[in-house]
């Protein structure tokens, strides 16, 4: 199994076999899943102290925010998993 990175912003870089969302931090929902995931001590802030842009939910049940945006994420992702499937 290869090990897919993904450049969440500013340096900081999660596994992308891990993720399983992807999404913005607007709705009542995901805000909700933030503040549990604090509680839990399983919320990891990559934003720098800028504006969260995109929330990532991970299999392990941790949510990483980034100040990027979703879809750039999501490009990111995509064109990492692209690579990847090239070079078999």
């Amino acid at each position: 199994m290869d090990i897919k990175l993904i450049n969440i912003g500013f340096g900081n870089i999660v596994s992308g076999n891990r993720v399983i969302a992807i999404v913005s931090p607007e709705s009542a929902p995901i805000k909700r899943i933030i503040s549990e995931a604090r509680d839990r001590a399983q919320l990891i802030d990559a934003t720098y102290g800028r504006r969260t842009r995109a929330v990532i939910v991970t299999d392990s049940g941790h949510v990483v925010l980034s100040a990027i945006q979703p879809e750039t994420v999501a490009h990111r992702f995509m064109s990492n998993k692209d690579t990847k499937d090239s070079d078999k």
